[in-house]
């Protein structure tokens, strides 16, 4: 059970859903060019031609934050997260299609 102490932290997103390049470096705790090198392994792929101009959608904390437990907690580097993120996607996606499936056999 929470303490009048224990403090909530997030993230508030903007209307659209996007985060610029800091935010997504404080949501993470992050300094941008490990950000930058999540973007150039793939595993985050931001709108706009610059840095200064990227916009990621909301998702790519959830990718961020996964990426970067995977590289703590199992010493993985970017490319294998991205690899392991990637196949999560995949299952979570197929996952959704059998279930659409049975529910349209009636299982």
């Amino acid at each position: 059970m929470p303490h009048e102490t224990d403090a909530i932290t997030g993230v508030l997103l903007d209307e659209t859903g996007e985060l610029g390049l800091a935010e997504l470096c404080q949501a993470c705790q992050l300094h941008a060019d490990h950000v930058i090198r999540m973007v150039e392994e793939g595993l985050l792929v931001p709108r706009g031609r610059s840095p200064a101009q990227w916009r990621f959608p909301d998702v790519s904390l959830h990718r961020a934050l996964l990426a970067l437990r995977l590289e703590q907690d199992l010493d993985v580097n970017l490319a294998g997260s991205a690899l392991v993120i990637e196949l999560l996607e995949q299952l979570r996606q197929a996952n959704q299609r059998i279930a659409l499936l049975e529910r349209q056999l009636d299982w």
